[in-house]
């Protein structure tokens, strides 16, 4: 829309005002829909799209403070080349014209010497989009002509995901918004209130029906002090709660047969796993009382329908993907997946049938070459060869503060002979250990197309203003070094409406109608499916059609083929756990996305210290009381933090927030502390399984 405004008294020129549809970019499921107003060619304001199903007109805190962040003093608007030792953070300002020699000399060099697996494309979750961020793996085309070592993104959510397609063929099932119509609502491992808040409002409306909701998290979160009923288990023992449910819904007789026997498959072995996991066991193993298992055993069995929301967190620990597959066995024995409001929710994503083939073309490989895990890089800068990473383009992410065991990572950073190359906004980290840093844009400056994972709405990015500075969108940058380069190959040159056009061309029914420009006209489309939605209406996309219990492809891959409860790693090392006796979990800050926002002067403010959290009886054996600054660790490495002191953990558990920038807190943050170590399923990360000892950073005074 656009509003021409008249002359003011003071006789001032007419200004132009626009509101520009976008999306916002960050890790969220929410994926929300906004509004830029520009005047004057400047964003002067920025709010939630009120047309969009799911945004509804709100953001959150975080990125309320948006265009504060993009108008940043600190903001990195010019290419730069390091002056000083890696990681000081010492650079110069050079021209793109000095910077895009010296990445294509050095690339042709490495690949000369090295062949073009020396290269490493390292993506993060900084946008998800598919025109600049994760999911398209902006360059990846350009890589691919190189022969570059290809990137596998551990780091999030594949754990559960994989394990998930064990059990239901994807990772994707009910429709978030379908929470509306649920009896009973199970939050399970996730804190709605902070990491997605936009759902709180169909979980109040199932309330306004009669709904119960119940929260299962280690931690007495924003999100479970607001539900009706809160289960603390130990970190990494959601697997053996679940089969104890399991164990007493089948004790009632409330396993629905008839959906049993036509749409499972591994029901008689799935029956006699169960059978291992009596509520007594499963209360010793999960620290909660077997009366609170058996009573929500009974809610359970008794309320249709029943829906379990989960997101990432729950499977960052030895056991996750295990835990996913549990998970989903339990709508498949009461029946929940064939009613709407029942079933489970995870992640929408794999709903959308975008053509991610053609966007990042993979055919363009001239042989396949190998893939490296995002959550091992430590390991993979330190001890990789035949060949060694010689080259690391960092896009959209800050491993130096994100990833585990963050002083291994740095020591691989810190290689001189490691040629990094870092995409970038603001000097994290993980900026301080590049040899040249190219300025990227921030979303309102470029186009992009965006999906939810926790919805099924395409979202339109529309660009509201021009770049700041000389920052480029990231398909810009690449398109510029493929020239560089002197390559040949025409798709490295698509426009990135060309790009967006190729995605939308799948030609799946669910993208029937959505157009390019329709995309652009509306904002956002949702996807063509039933409203409610019962994802599996028509079968599981599992090799038998039907939702698998007991699954062959996990046999095959060297899993268990029933799922199983996989206790933690650092539980069940008796050693360790008597020497660093507290687990830690490392959630998500309700003031830092990630570790986006970790340099936004207010947030910060409002985010305090790193703190812990510590039970009163944890805190009372060390002597500490609240307010001491502390060493919070272990073999790995530590970081300080303020003590807090309540009943939020339960005793034996310790609770910290993530997203801290280790440069401006004294050195390091949480995941020092993490080991670089893959779960069950999927080589996810185990951040939630970390053991660690809390100590002051003074002794106490006499007394």
């Amino acid at each position: 829309m656009t509003v021409t405004e008249p002359p003011g008294a003071t006789g001032s020129r007419p200004r132009t005002e626009l509101e520009v549809l976008g999306a916002c970019p960050l890790d969220c499921p929410d994926t929300c829909g906004w509004v830029v107003t520009v005047r004057d060619g400047q964003a002067v304001g920025l709010r939630g799209d009120p047309r969009h199903p799911f945004t509804r007109g709100a953001l959150c805190v975080k990125v309320n403070r948006f265009l504060e962040q993009a108008a940043a003093p600190d903001r990195i608007l010019h290419p730069l080349r390091r002056t000083g030792p890696k990681g000081s953070g010492r650079f110069e300002r050079i021209t793109w014209d000095e910077a895009l020699d010296e990445i294509a000399g050095r690339l042709s060099q490495i690949i000369d010497e090295h062949g073009g697996e020396a290269v490493w494309p390292f993506w993060g979750t900084g946008t998800l989009g598919y025109l600049q961020g994760l999911e398209g793996s902006p360059g990846r085309r350009l890589f691919n002509v190189l022969g570059a070592s290809q990137h596998d993104d551990t780091i999030c959510s594949v754990a559960g995901s994989t394990g998930l397609k064990y059990t239901m063929g994807t990772s994707a099932g009910m429709d978030p918004e379908d929470l509306a119509l649920s009896k009973l609502i199970i939050l399970w491992g996730t804190n709605t209130l902070t990491s997605g808040h936009h759902l709180w409002k169909f979980i109040q409306r199932a309330r306004a029906g009669g709904a119960h909701v119940v929260a299962i998290d280690p931690v007495r979160t924003r999100t479970a002090q607001q539900a009706d009923e809160h289960l603390a288990p130990i970190p990494g023992t959601d697997a053996a709660l679940a089969f104890g449910l399991l164990h007493v819904i089948i004790g009632l007789g409330a396993e629905d047969r008839d959906f049993l026997d036509r749409h499972t498959i591994g029901w008689a072995e799935l029956r006699e796993r169960v059978t291992e996991f009596p509520p007594e066991r499963v209360a010793a193993i999960t620290g909660l009382p077997a009366e609170a298992i058996i009573a929500l055993g009974e809610r359970v069995a008794r309320t249709r329908p029943t829906a379990i929301r989960a997101t990432m967190g729950i499977q960052r620990h030895a056991g996750g993907g295990n835990a996913l597959r549990a998970l989903a066995c339990i709508p498949g024995v009461t029946g929940d997946w064939s009613r709407p409001g029942g079933g489970l929710s995870y992640s929408t994503g794999g709903h959308f049938p975008l053509d991610h083939a053609a966007l990042v073309r993979d055919d363009l490989l001239a042989r396949p070459t190998r893939t490296l895990s995002m959550t091992r890089l430590g390991d993979n800068l330190l001890d990789l060869d035949d060949p060694p990473v010689k080259a690391l383009f960092v896009i959209a992410a800050n491993p130096a503060a994100s990833n585990p065991d963050q002083n291994k990572v740095r020591r691989g950073l810190a290689r001189e002979d490691l040629f990094t190359v870092v995409l970038e906004q603001f000097p994290t980290d993980t900026a301080d250990y590049a040899d040249i840093v190219l300025p990227a844009t921030m979303q309102h400056e470029h186009v992009d197309v965006h999906n939810g994972y926790g919805h099924l709405y395409l979202v339109w990015n529309e660009r509201a203003v021009a770049p700041a500075g000389e920052c480029l969108p990231t398909s810009e940058t690449f398109r510029r070094l493929a020239r560089r380069l002197g390559l040949t190959e025409p798709s490295l040159y698509d426009s990135d409406e060309e790009l967006a056009g190729q995605l939308l061309g799948s030609g799946h029914p669910r993208l029937t109608g959505i157009t390019l420009d329709r995309l652009r006209e509306e904002g956002h489309v949702r996807l063509n499916v039933p409203k409610p939605f019962l994802p599996f209406a028509d079968g599981f996309p599992t090799p038998s059609g039907k939702l698998e219990f007991l699954s062959t492809r996990a046999a095959r891959e060297g899993h268990d083929p029933l799922p199983d409860y996989v206790p933690p790693a650092e539980v069940t090392d008796t050693e360790r756990a008597a020497r660093f006796p507290l687990v830690l979990v490392s959630a998500a800050s309700h003031h830092f996305l990630n570790t986006v926002f970790g340099n936004n002067p207010e947030l910060r403010r409002r985010a305090g210290a790193p703190s812990i959290t510590l039970h009163p009886s944890d805190a009372a054996a060390r002597g500490l009381t609240g307010g001491e600054r502390v060493r919070v660790g272990n073999d790995r490495g530590s970081f300080e933090a303020v003590v807090e002191v309540g009943d939020r953990v339960r005793p034996g558990v310790a609770a910290t927030t993530k997203g801290h920038w280790a440069k401006l807190t004294g050195g390091g943050n949480v995941n020092a502390t993490v080991a670089e170590r893959d779960s069950d399923i999927g080589g996810g990360a185990v951040f939630h399984d970390n053991r660690v000892e809390v100590e002051p950073t003074e002794p106490p005074p006499a007394p």
